[in-house]
Formats: structure tokens, sequence, C-alpha cells
């Protein structure tokens, strides 16, 4: 088969699965604390038919040579954890991270995740839980006759009782971080976990050592610029257009040949 056949359909598989990237960023605008992906290509390996500094003759060398590349492939996609909106809601379990850092969850199947989607909620027994119904960690219980609740920004609970004129502390929220967020394996539900590319999650007190602050009633939105991603879909469908009339011109150059030739 002709190499600038094989070159550009490696540009259409590649193109493909960038569009893919671009169709999640966009299908999930509206997800709470979803941060956008960016895919990262590579060429592929090259010919070289003529190394660089080959000696031409008995007097000269090669200035270039002569090396055909073969294509490109999508080696990465990449979290991008950039900041998102804040959007207020005065629901007193809604939290926002502001800056570095996730919450900790337990997932069902008996692993640590990490998520940045705040919404929380109460289970039957009074603990504070994800809309999955995934427990916090450290678990936190609020009591049955609570009035009100209040979350600062350093993650210490309050709760204010019915029979109580004052606020009790029935909790702290703990927030982790990790040297490479970008190596945490999205597993859905808004939730991560750790990888041997992240690194160890570093457990630590909101607004503290580098770590994020905690504002209650509020939640982050997606980082998704969706003016950002439509002009990436649209580049990326260019890109495959191109691709795809290269296969069309190789494929007219050998059919040439061959009726000609």
């Amino acid at each position: 088969m002709d190499s600038s056949l094989w070159v550009a359909k490696t540009g259409l598989d590649a193109q493909q699965r960038r569009m893919t990237v671009v169709a999640n960023n966009l299908a999930n605008v509206n997800t709470t604390g979803f941060k956008r992906d960016r895919a990262v290509f590579e060429d592929l390996l090259y010919q070289t038919i003529r190394q660089p500094g080959a000696q031409v003759d008995q007097n000269s060398n090669s200035p270039t040579g002569l090396v055909l590349g073969t294509g490109t492939r999508v080696v990465a996609t990449e979290k991008i954890h950039s900041q998102g909106n804040m959007i207020q809601t005065d629901n007193a379990l809604d939290l926002a991270i502001d800056g570095s850092g996730f919450l900790q969850i337990m997932r069902s199947d008996g692993v640590i995740g990490y998520t940045r989607d705040g919404s929380l909620k109460l289970d039957n027994l009074g603990q504070l839980v994800t809309a999955s119904g995934n427990l916090l960690q450290p678990a936190v219980t609020i009591p049955a006759n609570s009035r009100s609740i209040t979350i600062g920004k350093d993650g210490t609970v309050s709760v204010q009782t019915f029979d109580q004129d004052v606020s009790t502390a029935v909790g702290n929220i703990q927030i982790a971080n990790f040297i490479n967020p970008a190596g945490l394996q999205a597993m859905g539900g808004n939730n991560y976990v750790a990888t041997a590319a992240s690194g160890e999650a570093q457990v630590l007190t909101p607004s503290l050592e580098g770590a994020g602050s905690l504002i209650q009633g509020s939640l982050e939105a997606s980082n998704v610029n969706v003016v950002e991603s439509m002009v990436n879909m649209i580049e990326t469908q260019r890109a495959y257009e191109v691709n795809s009339k290269a296969i069309a011109a190789a494929d007219g150059m050998l059919r040439f040949i061959n009726n000609n030739l």
C-alpha cells in the first residue's frame, strides 16, 4: 500500500479520537466539578532513506538527509485542572473548593475516590454523602435534631440543634492534594482514583499548606469553555476532511499510474 495512504489514515484515526474528546467536553458542560480533557498528539516513527550528515561523496556530507514520517497518533488525554466558575446555590450542604484539592469519598468498590463535586446530601443515618451515595471521608454525621449546618473554610462542620443556642462541632472535612493531579484516573460519577502517575494523596486541612478552601452554599461549575470547544470541534472536522482528501488524492495518483503506465 502506498505510504501516503497509511499516513493519511493515521491522521483520520487521530482526529476521530480528538473529536471524541471534544464531544465529551461539550457533553459535560453542565457537570458539576468536571475538568475538561485535552488530546495529546505525537508523530510516529520515521523512515530514514538517507541519514542526516551521511557522506554523499568523498568531499561532502548530506546537510539534512531524507527522512519520511509515517503519521500521527493520540498518545494521551490530559485533564486540565483549572478552576471552574463558582455557582451560588445557598444550599448549606453544597461545597465548592476554591483552589487545589479534592474531597475524599468511599466508592462502592471500597476504594477511596476523589471528587470536586461538592453537592453533598444526607443519607438515612445523617451521614454526608455524594449525590451517588458515596460516603464522605472522614465520615461526618449530622444529628437528627439539627436546625442549621455551618461548614467553615477550614472544613470544620458545626451544627446548631433545636435544644441548643450555640453551635457544636461534629466533624472536619479534609482535602486531598496530589503532586500530579493530571495522573488521576477518571472513573465516571464525578470521581477519580489515585494511580502511580498521580502519586499518593496528601491529606490536608482546607485553606492550609497550599490546599484550597471550602465555600459553603456554592458549587464549582465545569471548566469547559463552550466557545473554545466549538472552535476545537470545527478545527478537528476540517483536519479530518483534509486527511480524507489526502487519501482521495493518493488514490487518484495510483489510479493514474495504473491506467497510464
